[in-house]
């Protein structure tokens, strides 16, 4: 293993090692930058029991004490709007994710909110940018954030994730973006003893002659015979980290009952742009 880790634990942290993370992070230079403790890990449990009175998600401690019966064998909920989803229907997605800003309104009153979270922590490492909810030329916004609820046996293979490069969506104003990123705030890790939600990123920006590995479950074997480097990612509750999204990146699967819940964003960025679209 080389110098190609994360930045940690805070923002001093980050710009101790580059002047412009963002832009250390679009050249592959820099895998990821981590901020411990960013939001209170105290406010996390509560408003899991908010989501879940209100039926947002499964309540799984109440499944495990056989309180409840659930047919719902989805082993990923989404409290928000995707864009990977949903984009196939423009007007629908822009529809549900109107009504996303609408819950988010009022679903964490008398706790911080953890997107205003997500948005100033990226507000502080994009330096001289706006951040702002992405939105189309009329005004209309994507979701700003979304809740994705994890149950036993989900997991993320290698991929990528672009709305270029993968989903191939140059209907959407976010298509402009050469760069894109993911925000990931940890709210409930799985109940594996000793390890926290991990993901692995590889020292490997996405091409296309990465793609047919990808496509074929085959890129460990590319990664090795290629001596692709990585780096693996820990989380604790109240934990924040942004990375480029064209690393090759996997998520190891959900092993227990307990669900691994995570508030994330996309983010496009482009140096030469003065504002940066945070969707979801």
């Amino acid at each position: 293993m080389g110098d190609w880790t994360p930045t940690e634990p805070g923002f001093d942290a980050a710009f101790a090692r580059t002047d412009d993370p963002m832009l250390a992070m679009c050249k592959g230079e820099l895998p990821a930058v981590v901020l411990r403790g960013a939001y209170d890990a105290t406010q996390c449990p509560p408003l899991l029991r908010r989501f879940t009175d209100m039926g947002l998600m499964r309540d799984a401690e109440g499944l495990l004490r056989g309180e409840q019966v659930s047919k719902d064998a989805r082993t990923r909920i989404d409290i928000g709007t995707s864009l990977g989803n949903r984009g196939g229907d423009k007007e629908r997605f822009l529809q549900h994710a109107e009504a996303t800003h609408h819950l988010f309104r009022f679903l964490f009153d008398g706790y911080d909110n953890p997107v205003d979270t997500i948005y100033d922590a990226l507000a502080r490492l994009s330096v001289g940018k706006t951040v702002k909810t992405a939105e189309e030329p009329d005004g209309r916004r994507y979701g700003p954030a979304i809740f994705r609820v994890h149950y036993e046996g989900h997991t993320y293979k290698p991929h990528i994730d672009h709305v270029q490069l993968r989903e191939g969506r140059v209907d959407y104003a976010v298509h402009r973006y050469q760069h894109q990123f993911a925000g990931v705030l940890c709210f409930q890790n799985d109940a594996r003893v000793g390890t926290g939600t991990e993901a692995t990123l590889h020292d490997c920006l996405w091409t296309p002659e990465i793609q047919p590995h990808i496509a074929a479950g085959t890129f460990p074997d590319y990664a090795a015979a290629n001596d692709v480097d990585n780096c693996r990612v820990a989380l604790e509750v109240g934990d924040l980290y942004f990375f480029n999204t064209r690393l090759i990146h996997e998520v190891p699967a959900v092993k227990q009952e307990q669900a691994r819940i995570v508030l994330a964003v996309f983010i496009g960025y482009d140096p030469d742009m003065d504002e940066v679209f945070v969707w979801s």
